[in-house]
């Protein structure tokens, strides 16, 4: 009796002591935000605002800064792979929105505005500052830019905080502060450098990073006590439990020094801030980076990705096109001629990057399927300029099977070949000679248009060179170097079309006819 007794004492006593520890690790596995999906956590992120997020080395798709610390501090606590996904600023909110990323980390400011669709927890203190050329007085407010150009970044809140100050001084009879918007902070500084702007608006924490950069050709000449401009803050979709399990970790991650050491290693605090000092020793231009841009692998891994998207989406433009285009020429009125008609139309009107950010991001909003991983930047880039392309290419090969004699086909008819016959041996050898020049061009214009997809995080070429500018801002050296990569693949092209315009001259009437006489 007494061994039963000893016996269920020491049951109960274990499974008392087991039941906290199994309670508290239950608790462990299911406080994870909603928006880690199968155990990763996906950040999206713009790698140009140095020390927030860049890329410090050649390789873009691996950015490094406090934003990268902070992201892998909250999947290692969360127990959760994490993907980072690099892209143009425009498009890091529509790809939260679309579920691309779980959660935004990119030097974003905090704002009302924003937290309207999104939540957002702080995690890091800032100050907007104005900074103009390092010969520039300082001014002691913002209405003394009033009729001065200012640059910002596209996409960003500076715009429209720079708007209510032109509403005060508008108000006040003085002139408006001119705004100039483009899509990269790098070309934003750009701009102060070569004098075309009086200054640009960003974030102190930058300015102090950038100081061995910009070689002390710029300093701040206003910081304006906006109290809605002090905090970078994480976004991810609205959630009452998510957010309070985000600024838990956010929390934590504060109190166990995890952040202030990330903020020492990026020299992120309020000693950076001091007067840049004038840097002479930098050159006019920089041989050793502009080789080194080259010669990079990251270079020519863009060049291979821009001139794979090139020929892939125009192949499948082409073989769309040319059925389209054998249907519009046919007899007669029909209802898929109308379709064909309304397609050409709208793809050859709607801008090109205008259907690129549709297919990235509004096609996931009514088809869940594509916001699959499977659905890469790659992917939409190639449906969408081969789409874009099929309406251009349509046009091209309908006028070449128009211009090909009438008469070409009836003698056709005549030695009793059938459709098919007609087409391959008689009508498509004399249009392709015809339809090959434009299509060509098309081409060329194609492969330069493939820089637009830097907009969805594809790092092409363009993609490749931004970023190295916004980490080393060697600008003439690196859009020199991108010059030449695109230079080389369109004089490869023109000299094949030379080539291929040679091999069928043979079919070309006039110089046949020439040689007769």
């Amino acid at each position: 009796m007494f061994r039963k007794s000893l016996l269920a004492f020491a049951i109960s006593l274990g499974v008392s002591t087991a039941l906290p520890f199994a309670a508290s690790a239950q608790d462990a596995a299911g406080d994870v935000p909603s928006f880690v999906q199968n155990g990763t956590l996906t950040v999206c992120t713009n790698p140009t605002l140095p020390p927030m997020t860049f890329v410090k080395g050649s390789d873009a798709s691996k950015p490094e800064g406090m934003d990268i610390d902070v992201a892998q501090a909250l999947a290692q606590r969360w127990h959760a792979k994490l993907s980072i996904i690099p892209m143009d600023f425009t498009g890091l909110f529509p790809s939260l929105g679309a579920q691309r990323c779980g959660m935004v980390l990119s030097g974003i400011i905090q704002l009302p505005a924003r937290e309207k669709n999104f939540d957002a927890i702080a995690y890091q203190d800032t100050a907007l500052t104005v900074v103009a050329r390092a010969n520039t007085a300082p001014i002691t407010s913002m209405a003394d830019l009033s009729g001065k150009t200012i640059a910002v970044q596209s996409g960003t809140s500076y715009a429209t905080r720079i708007n209510r100050e032109n509403e005060a001084l508008t108000a006040a009879g003085k002139l408006p502060i001119i705004i100039q918007q483009y899509p990269t902070e790098d070309q934003v500084v750009q701009q102060v450098l070569i004098g075309r702007v009086f200054a640009f608006v960003s974030q102190d924490v930058e300015l102090y990073f950038r100081q061995k950069q910009l070689h002390g050709k710029v300093r701040i000449i206003l910081k304006p006590d906006y109290p809605d401009y002090r905090h970078f803050a994480v976004y991810f979709r609205k959630n009452a439990q998510d957010r309070i399990m985000v600024q838990t970790a956010i929390a934590a991650l504060e109190q166990d020094g995890t952040l202030q050491a990330s903020r020492q290693k990026w020299s992120i605090s309020a000693q950076s801030e001091q007067a840049l000092t004038q840097d002479e020793s930098a050159s006019s231009f920089n041989w050793s980076a502009f080789f080194s841009a080259l010669t990079s692998l990251a270079f020519f891994k863009g060049a291979c990705i821009t001139l794979a998207v090139a020929l892939l989406s125009h192949a499948i433009a082409i073989v769309i096109s040319i059925p389209m285009a054998i249907t519009l020429n046919g007899r007669g009125n029909s209802v898929l001629k109308a379709v064909l008609k309304t397609y050409v139309s709208v793809f050859r009107g709607a801008p090109t990057l205008l259907q690129l950010l549709f297919i990235w991001n509004a096609l996931p909003q009514f088809f869940p399927i594509f916001r699959e991983q499977w659905f890469t930047p790659f992917l939409a880039t190639l449906v969408a300029l081969a789409i874009n392309e099929s309406a251009y290419q349509v046009e091209i090969n309908r006028s070449a099977l128009s211009a090909v004699d009438a008469g070409q086909e009836l003698a056709a008819d005549a030695l009793g070949m059938n459709r098919k016959q007609v087409y391959r041996h008689v009508i498509f050898p004399q249009a392709l000679r015809i339809a090959l020049p434009p299509t060509i061009n098309d081409f060329i214009s194609l492969l330069k248009t493939t820089s637009l997809a830097s907009v969805i995080s594809l790092q092409e070429l363009l993609a490749i060179t931004q970023v190295q500018v916004a980490r080393t801002f060697e600008f003439t050296e690196y859009y020199a170097a991108a010059l030449v990569y695109y230079l080389a693949m369109v004089f490869f092209f023109l000299f094949l079309q030379k080539r291929v315009e040679r091999r069928f001259s043979w079919a070309d009437r006039k110089k046949a006819s020439a040689n007769a006489s």
